[in-house]
């Protein structure tokens, strides 16, 4: 009877112990992707079909930019006004560097942006941006935004502000 006991109670031990490691701390997470228009007849599992502008365009499914290019971020109310907001963020050196190479290739064909794997704003590239950064105009909600504050910087700042644990 002891043993099954014994059995019981580590069984239990080991179920609940990855709980009781994490402390109940969550790691609250933001993404953000920028994913490229491509062919319709390229692999089926490497795009997906979205209505852009009107028309059943194709993207890849894997990101040319995403959220480790970025550095820093500063949020804005998008025209549509209301909750809508949009968001620049500005990308670091080498991630500045090829999303300059990208708009200038691919000019003609558009970027999808999603924000937590929704998408939020696309838009058509019509010439190469070499400022390094980069503007999603809408789609962006505040809880979005109070989440990235918790990741990155706003620009202009050194450091994400933290906030004091209480002793």
């Amino acid at each position: 009877m002891q043993t099954r006991f014994a059995v019981f109670w580590m069984l239990l031990a080991a179920a609940f112990a990855p709980a009781v490691l994490a402390g109940g701390k969550a790691d609250v997470k933001a993404s953000i992707s920028l994913h490229l228009e491509t062919e319709a007849n390229d692999n089926p599992k490497m795009i997906f079909s979205q209505m852009t502008n009107g028309q059943l365009r194709y993207f890849r499914r894997i990101p040319e930019i995403s959220t480790k290019d970025v550095v820093a971020f500063n949020p804005f109310p998008a025209d549509a006004g209301g909750d809508d907001y949009g968001i620049v963020f500005q990308l670091k050196d080498n991630a500045a560097k090829r999303y300059a190479a990208i708009t200038n290739i691919n000019q003609g064909r558009w970027l999808l942006s999603q924000i937590n794997g929704r998408i939020v704003d696309g838009v058509l590239i019509d010439k190469p941006v070499n400022d390094g950064f980069i503007v999603i105009w809408k789609g962006a909600a505040l809880a979005d935004i109070n989440v990235f504050d918790k990741m990155m910087p706003r620009i202009g700042q050194k450091e994400i502000k933290k906030k004091k644990k209480k002793k």
